[in-house]
């Protein structure tokens, strides 16, 4: 179906035409290399990339304009919340109405010192949670833990230090934390690991993945007979909450290889976060199966929090880092454009040394606020409107659609049975 036309279409062959002459005019070392030109030709560019994909029949233009205007707008979606609703307002609201009287909640949250995970921590303490911090750095742990009880001197926050990307360390954690005797009703599986560079754990595995994906996957196999257990004797639904992330929808099915994410021989950054984001969303569908087999009342779901701007990318400045982390949304579609040199190029003779705080102003006009950041978070791991859904991804407050990968049920299998294979090898070896 042509959705445009094809004269529209031709219009746009001839600016794309008017790109590779301006690149040859560039590469010969003429005068006709017009910048601000070939930043005008890029935007069609763009649009053709989008044509393309309404002729394949993936989108509408309807539907992406409804759904753009939606989610700048805010608007309201089946749960009643939208992309601009915050934690507090989430947390209050299932507080009011359907948390279990006189039971106080226990939650384990990673990655809660800094961002979304630290709002997260602070809205569910403010509210009557116990938080429980793993922490790798402690003093950071602590600071948190000083500020919210600032704010609320009878929030109970308990740190305990963890290095996500360490078998050792993780079991040193759930070790101690079940010896306090403590409940657990909420899991919170939110750190994440952003490197430009390729870097290895002390258990010698790629740390994007050994921290997003590894760690997290031992953290709830540790601490699940827990939540069951919980969850019987207290009557309420154990949750589990995986924050992943949009990207994962860049993972073709033939670059995603187990053995590969372990000890990559070739490593690109941003391609390794979107690996260990798709990993925790099969990890969700994998694991929900198995606790429905077991009739365990404990759900476990994937969030994409939305577009935020955190310490996660803190290891990496950059033209690249700025648009993914602030457009990612654009880049599902235009990424090829995007990471092109000459559009680097392009945007650098613009703002120069200035680029990255230009595109951090242009980017924050889409971007979540921290609190809205954390909503969808606090609304999967609280709200009663989503008891007994278990295995799905949700954004923005509401269910909403991963990639046609992500909700194979046989690839999350076989990811799951690989993983829990190789964790067991590794937990058996003799120490060095």
């Amino acid at each position: 179906m042509n959705f445009l036309g094809g004269g529209t279409i031709k219009f746009i062959q001839c600016r794309l035409l008017r790109v590779k002459k301006l690149d040859d005019a560039r590469v010969c070392g003429t005068d006709a290399w017009n910048m601000r030109e070939l930043m005008m030709s890029l935007i069609y560019t763009w649009i053709s990339t989008i044509i393309t994909i309404f002729q394949s029949k993936v989108l509408t233009v309807v539907s992406l304009m409804k759904a753009t205007l939606k989610y700048l707008a805010g608007s309201e979606g089946p749960s009643g919340y939208g992309s601009n609703t915050t934690a507090q307002q989430v947390a209050q609201d299932c507080f009011c109405s359907n948390i279990i009287p006189n039971l106080q909640l226990t939650a384990i949250i990673t990655g809660a010192t800094s961002g979304i995970g630290a709002e997260t921590a602070r809205v569910m303490a403010k509210n009557g949670v116990r938080v429980v911090i793993p922490a790798r750095d402690l003093r950071k742990a602590e600071e948190l833990k000083e500020r919210i009880q600032r704010e609320s001197p009878e929030a109970e926050i308990i740190a305990l230090e963890m290095d996500l990307s360490s078998f050792a360390s993780i079991q040193r954690f759930c070790s101690d934390f079940l010896s306090l005797g403590l409940p657990l009703h909420i899991l919170i599986n939110n750190a994440g690991k952003y490197s430009h560079k390729l870097e290895f754990s002390e258990d010698k595995i790629e740390l994007t993945f050994a921290t997003n994906y590894l760690g997290h996957f031992l953290l709830t196999e540790m601490l699940m007979e827990k939540m069951v257990e919980t969850a019987a004797e207290s009557g309420r639904e154990g949750r589990i909450v995986n924050v992943t992330s949009v990207i994962h929808s860049w993972v073709k099915r033939k670059n995603f290889c187990f053995s590969k994410l372990l000890n990559p021989k070739s490593y690109n950054g941003t391609y390794a976060y979107a690996h260990s984001k798709l990993a925790n969303i099969l990890h969700a569908k994998e694991l929900s199966s198995q606790l429905k087999a077991r009739k365990a009342n404990v759900s476990i779901n994937a969030v994409h929090p939305g577009i935020i701007k955190t310490g996660i990318i803190r290891d990496y400045r950059g033209f690249t880092t700025g648009m993914l982390f602030y457009t990612s949304f654009l880049l599902c579609l235009f990424r090829k454009i995007i990471q092109a040199k000459i559009a680097k190029q392009a945007v650098c003779f613009y703002f120069g040394k200035k680029m990255p705080d230009c595109l951090y102003f242009v980017g924050s006009k889409l971007l979540k606020s921290t609190p809205q950041g954390a909503a969808t978070t606090c609304y999967v791991a609280l709200s009663s409107q989503i008891a007994g859904i278990s295995g799905d991804y949700f954004a923005d407050c509401n269910l909403s659609h991963c990639s046609a990968l992500a909700n194979e049920e046989a690839e999350a299998r076989k990811l799951w049975k690989q993983t829990r294979a190789f964790i067991q090898r590794r937990l058996l070896q003799p120490k060095c």
